[in-house]
Order: structure tokens, then C-alpha cells, then sequence
């Protein structure tokens, strides 16, 4: 019956729990994300902070063991953060240096691998061997299992980076250098960038155009266009997985039906070898990256 430390870090926030055996939390907090190395202290004082709360309830029990998962590049066997740009830290012995902190072992994973763990465990995936998680935010990214099997990488390998499938070659640049990337048409930032482009008129994000898609053809016509080259990703890894169940995830599952029943439809029209997979959105929600990281943290106990 022990307990484990959940983190998640994000672009602007880490959320920070712990949790019992059974799944209830005995104390959580949040913190914003500072630039560079400065994240890892911010990591580090959080995670003090809910293992003290922790052992300010009588019985709670202490905190045996810790789950990390962050963004970018991540080395999940060396527990090294090897990259992230939009933080901006690079090779950090992450795994070394929250143990220092804590003094309980800590896992180390990248946060998609993670979420889709959470969603393939206990979520929306649950009870499938074959499962792709796809999180739409930011960004876009992935986790794949396959037979049974969470596929990860090794060092700088790292599995699932839908995202950077070209499926436009003469579309818009993406932030990895390449063009036309599932990621720079259909990510929540692309459809905003986009919108802004074809009206002049700044939005704060991919709501504001699905909200105006209902009376503005230019906001129908990126959605469209977004649907469209994320349905070709989509088929692109049926073609080469084959899952069962496509999980959506991010923050642009928010949108629900607005967003996947075309998708759905996209990719009927576009299938051609292999059979349809189930496209259904996550379970988890926003929480899916901590439910993750806890997973991670009772492993290390067996």
C-alpha cells in the first residue's frame, strides 16, 4: 500500500500529486514552468512540497517512489531529458538529480508516451492490444502499442512522432524544419496561425475558429483543410500499425463530435487495405500525462 509522487511538466504549468495504491490523492498542487534549467528546480520544489503534505496526514504513509514525465526528447532508460525547445533545457540526468532531491527512486518518460500508457492501462484503450494515442494540442505527438506492447525507443529515438509525418510536401513549414507536417496544418497552433492568416484577424486559439466555422467559410475552410491532413496521418499509421482504437487526446478533443465525426468521415473515404480503426476520444482528458506518470512510479515497486 504505498505511495507514489505524480509529475507532470508542461509548456506553462507542472501539476504535481501523490497518491495511495488505490488511485486516491492525498495531496496535489500545480506550479508555472520557468525557462531552461530553473524548470528543474521548480520540478524539484514542487514534488518536496507534496511529499511534506503528504506526511503532514496522520496515516497517509510515506512517498515511496516518483513518476516524471516531460516534454521534448527523452532518454526513458538513462532517465535523461535530452532536449526540449520550448522549455529549454538539454541533456539533464534528470533521474539523478530528483532522486537527490527526494530521495525515493524516480522514473523518467516523455509526457505523450506517458498519457497514452494512462489511456491504454486504465482509459479509453483499456482491454486492446493494438492502440494509438494521438494528443492534438500545441503540438501533435503520439504513443503506439502494438500487440500488447507500449512501443518505446531508445537515447533519441522516440516512437510516435505522428506529428512530423509530411502529408502536404509544399504546405506550410513546421517548427522542425521540414514542410508540410501533420503538425503545421492540423496542431491547435496551426489552426489558429492559419485563421490569422486568411482574415488578418489574430485568435487566441483552435476554439475561436471552430466556434466561427458555424458562419465563416474561411474558418470552415482551415478546419477542413485540418481535418483532411490529419485523417491522411491517421490512415498513414493504419496503414503501418494497424490499431484497433485511435485515442484522441490534447486539447483539442475538447471539440468532440466537431472534431471527430469528420475525422472519422475522412478517414472512411480515404482507407483502402487495412480495416478502420475505432477513432474515439480519451478518457483522461488533461489528466492523462499524471495518470501516467503514477503508472510509471508503481512500476518501480512492482
Amino acid at each position: 500500500m504505498a505511495n507514489v509522487l505524480a509529475v507532470d511538466v508542461g509548456g506553462t504549468t507542472i501539476k504535481a500529486e501523490v497518491r495511495d495504491s488505490s488511485g486516491a490523492v492525498l495531496a496535489s498542487g500545480s506550479a508555472a514552468t520557468p525557462r531552461g534549467d530553473a524548470a528543474w528546480d521548480a520540478i524539484a520544489a514542487l514534488g518536496t512540497d507534496m511529499i511534506a503534505a503528504t506526511g503532514a496526514v496522520a496515516a497517509a504513509g510515506a512517498v515511496a517512489a516518483a513518476g516524471v514525465v516531460v516534454p521534448g526528447i527523452v532518454d526513458h532508460v538513462q532517465r535523461i531529458a535530452v532536449y526540449s525547445a520550448n522549455i529549454g533545457w538539454s541533456s539533464v540526468d534528470a533521474g539523478a538529480l530528483l532522486e537527490r532531491a527526494w530521495g525515493i527512486p524516480v522514473a523518467i518518460d516523455h509526457d505523450v508516451t506517458s498519457a497514452g500508457l494512462a489511456e491504454w492501462r486504465t482509459g479509453a484503450g483499456r482491454g486492446r492490444d493494438d492502440v494509438a494515442f494521438v494528443a492534438i494540442g500545441t503540438g501533435i505527438a503520439g504513443a503506439l502499442v502494438s500487440g500488447g506492447r507500449l512501443l518505446r525507443g531508445a537515447g533519441r529515438r522516440q516512437p510516435g512522432e505522428i506529428g512530423h509525418v509530411v502529408v502536404r510536401p509544399d504546405g506550410p513549414p513546421c517548427g522542425c524544419g521540414a514542410r508540410g507536417c501533420v503538425e503545421a496544418i492540423a496542431s491547435a497552433a496551426a489552426i489558429a496561425k492559419a485563421y490569422s492568416a486568411a482574415t488578418g484577424t489574430p485568435v487566441a486559439g483552435a476554439l475561436a475558429v471552430e466556434l466561427a466555422a458555424a458562419h465563416d467559410d474561411r474558418a470552415r475552410k482551415v478546419w477542413d483543410d485540418a481535418i483532411a491532413a490529419l485523417a491522411d496521418g491517421m490512415i498513414i499509421l493504419t496503414s503501418l500499425l494497424a490499431p484497433e482504437r485511435i485515442v484522441i487526446g490534447g486539447g483539442l478533443a475538447r471539440s468532440g463530435d466537431f472534431l471527430l465525426d469528420p475525422l472519422r468521415q475522412a478517414m472512411r473515404e480515404r482507407v483502402s487495405v487495412n480495416a478502420l480503426p475505432e477513432v474515439v476520444p480519451g478518457e483522461h482528458g488533461t489528466r492523462a500525462g499524471v495518470e501516467g506518470a503514477a503508472l510509471l512510479a508503481l512500476e518501480l515497486l512492482g
